[in-house]
């Protein structure tokens, strides 16, 4: 057992792999995603996340972002798409004249009704979000920085969950980015009965980190990474070769790309012109104490409440720096958990470990297999969003073995179809 120090600079998880992350907008994939159990520590998804202005105008203005204005920063140009993207920005309307964007911003009648709504309509509450993401905003900043990522890309938090690491949706995702169990296993997460990392703040964001660079890798401009984001890239990808289109304005004038996709992009610039124009819409901008802990090495199942009551640390405070930690305790199945404790208390932890009782966790529910088997194979059942890459992934099967078990030549796999991973 040890004690280690909080260090903010962290190296890329291994295992690049690129697939579907859903919103709560996305509840027809839950029929497909495993019947997980949730956890009484989860709280649903606010519904002020998932709804629309009311004054939402007609789609085809919503979305014509061509005449919008907008404003990029000259420094971080390299951050902010394609020329075809960034070609549709312009100055910026009188609040935001003196402020710099590293993503593509604009300001259509769309974004104007999503500024509204969180300005107006749902104040409290955004003001909430706000709050709760300063506590974490700048080891995220860190985390993009290292990944080269345009710091304005930390609202997209905003508009997935409030950056709640305990939000799930309808769907099942889960955490502060809002993945899917699939996607989060792709990009390196832990998930299983005992630890969920989509809650974990930092693991979480460097999953996402990764997620988004690979959809910027992809399409080349933030708005149509991001509505990849929400989407899935097999559906953006598919609404920009059906319409030959290159920007996010020209699929999102479609019936392609769902109402909520359409929706999302505007929905985080309007975010990020608030979050970057704090005074001018009159928003608290005293930051809540930063996310900082030590760290503890544990080598068997302890709960928060055997641990507080040895240690003097409140429980609330265990459940706040852990909420990876599905059942309130480290897991039974790691020889060295590093459970994170308040800065300063580490020593004292280490003191009493070996008074604290172990924890005895009830026996594990049944799991469902992805498969279907038969005698002589096993076959995949496309979901919504999946790609060839993406189960190539998660099955360890090289994309190649895996057109030809399949007799496949076109990228596109369509949900619903069985793919063969092993005869």
């Amino acid at each position: 057992m040890g004690l280690l120090v909080l260090a903010v600079s962290l190296s890329p998880l291994t295992g690049v792999g690129r697939a579907e992350t859903a919103t709560a907008g996305q509840d027809a994939q839950a029929a497909t995603q495993d019947d997980d159990d949730l956890d009484s520590n989860l709280v649903p998804l606010e519904p002020e996340l998932t709804g629309a202005p009311p004054d939402l105008p007609s789609t085809g203005d919503a979305t014509d972002n061509t005449t919008g204005k907008a404003v990029a920063s000259p420094a971080d140009a390299s951050h902010t798409g394609s020329s075809a993207d960034t070609s549709e920005l312009s100055v910026a309307t009188a609040e935001s004249s003196a402020t710099f964007y590293n993503i593509p911003v604009v300001r259509d009648p769309s974004v104007e009704s999503h500024i509204r709504y969180f300005n107006t309509s749902i104040r409290g509450r955004f003001e909430q979000w706000l709050l709760r993401l300063s506590r974490y905003r700048p080891l995220v900043e860190t985390i993009f920085a290292e990944f080269g990522l345009p710091s304005d890309l930390v609202n997209l938090s905003l508009v997935e969950s409030g950056f709640n690491p305990y939000a799930y949706s309808r769907a099942k995702a889960t955490g502060p980015w809002q993945f899917m169990k699939g996607t989060g296993k792709v990009y390196g997460l832990r998930i299983d009965h005992y630890v969920d990392e989509r809650r974990d703040p930092i693991k979480s964001t460097v999953a996402a980190a990764r997620y988004l660079k690979d959809l910027h890798d992809m399409f080349g401009a933030w708005p149509l990474a991001m509505a990849a984001y929400n989407a899935g890239e097999g559906k953006v990808m598919r609404a920009l070769h059906k319409t030959q289109g290159e920007t996010f304005s020209d699929i999102a004038k479609t019936k392609l790309i769902r109402k909520e996709t359409k929706q999302y992009v505007p929905r985080i610039m309007a975010a990020t012109i608030i979050a970057r124009n704090l005074d001018h819409y009159g928003f608290s901008q005293t930051p809540a104490p930063p996310h900082q802990f030590e760290e503890v090495a544990v080598d068997r199942a302890m709960h928060f409440r055997a641990i507080a009551n040895a240690s003097g640390i409140p429980y609330d405070e265990l459940r706040l720096l852990n909420p990876e930690l599905r059942r309130d305790a480290t897991p039974p199945d790691n020889s060295a958990y590093q459970l994170k404790v308040p800065v300063g208390t580490g020593a004292k932890v280490m003191a009493v470990l070996d008074r604290i009782p172990s924890h005895k966790f009830p026996p594990l529910p049944s799991v469902k297999s992805h498969y279907v088997k038969n005698k002589s194979s096993q076959r995949y059942r496309v979901r919504t969003g999946d790609t060839l890459e993406k189960v190539s992934k998660r099955f360890h099967v090289p994309l190649k073995t895996l057109k030809a078990r399949n007799n496949i030549s076109s990228p596109v796999i369509k949900a619903g179809d069985f793919l063969l991973i092993a005869r």
